[in-house]
């Protein structure tokens, strides 16, 4: 069994981006990323923390503008359609989860596609699911491909199952496992699959993505199977300070020792989603600025 290091990789792609960055910024561009939080949510305040620090060690310029949970729909909008016309601002993030009265799905598709570094807008999907080159793939399942890659793991003619259909990482990491890039054959599974076991056992890379901890167990993963577990779940924990431990959508330690590859909570997926929104951010600085 060997253990995919999510935090190595993610920091090898952001030491190759500060490098990137450091050449752009002598010609006076530096990719900005401005990160829009409503609310007080704990674990948004520490997601938005962690990118804005990442940004800055990589040597781009990152904002953040807080909002109280009031505002309104139209407020917010106006925010983004500032946003979107300040040439400044190379990358716009809308930090999930919102309060219940703003509507998600008009929020996201109010950024500029080509802005939208967190890949959540119509546009982006569609162009995701089209295989254009000027597509910003959601980060999370952009840093699972690059997991995937960069530990030596051939997707073409793999069996990919894939258990969660979310609009952040089920739907569109099929869609990259499906792209003529990796040449996949993808299966997606959710809470109506029958005889789940007996389909994830058929998976050579098996994706957990369900929220639901320690779901996947060791009678459901092939012997050999690489395995990508995306799922961060606080259980109770009385040996701990804070009295929980952070655990996977898979049993761990019942299931690492009959895989070839498994990512580790925490250590694996979490931190390529930050270094792929670094990546996105760069890349939308440098389309904006083609004669850069």
């Amino acid at each position: 069994m060997e253990l995919i290091n999510g935090n190595a990789i993610a920091q090898t792609v952001l030491d190759e981006l500060k490098a990137e960055v450091e050449k752009i910024a002598a010609s006076g561009l530096v990719p900005h990323i401005v990160v829009l939080r409503v609310g007080n949510d704990p674990a948004s305040i520490s997601y938005v923390n962690k990118k804005e620090k990442t940004a800055q060690s990589i040597g781009m310029r990152s904002s953040v503008r807080l909002f109280p949970e009031t505002i309104s729909q139209a407020e917010l909008e106006n925010e983004i359609d500032a946003l979107n016309a300040d040439k400044s601002v190379h990358g716009i993030l809308i930090q999930s989860p919102l309060p219940a009265h703003i509507n998600e799905t008009e929020i996201f598709n109010r950024v500029l596609p080509e802005k939208d570094v967190d890949g959540f807008s119509t546009a982006n999907i569609g162009r995701l699911v089209q295989e254009l080159p000027d597509a910003f793939a959601a980060c999370t399942p952009a840093g699972i491909l690059e997991l995937l890659e960069r530990s030596g793991v051939a997707t073409a003619g793999k069996h990919a199952v894939i258990v969660g259909r979310s609009q952040i990482v089920g739907k569109p990491v099929s869609q990259l496992l499906l792209s003529r890039k990796s040449n996949a054959t993808v299966t997606i599974c959710h809470s109506h699959t029958e005889d789940l076991a007996a389909v994830t056992r058929q998976a050579d890379i098996l994706i957990a993505a369900i929220g639901r901890p320690q779901f996947i167990t060791r009678d459901m993963v092939k012997p050999g199977a690489v395995v990508i577990d995306v799922g961060i779940n606080r259980v109770p924990d009385a040996t701990k300070k804070s009295g929980f431990r952070l655990v996977g959508d898979v049993d761990f330690e019942n299931v690492a020792p009959i895989c070839e590859k498994i990512t580790p909570v925490p250590g694996g997926v979490g931190p390529m989603t930050v270094a792929m929104l670094m990546k996105n951010t760069l890349a939308a600085c440098l389309r904006q600025n083609p004669a850069r």
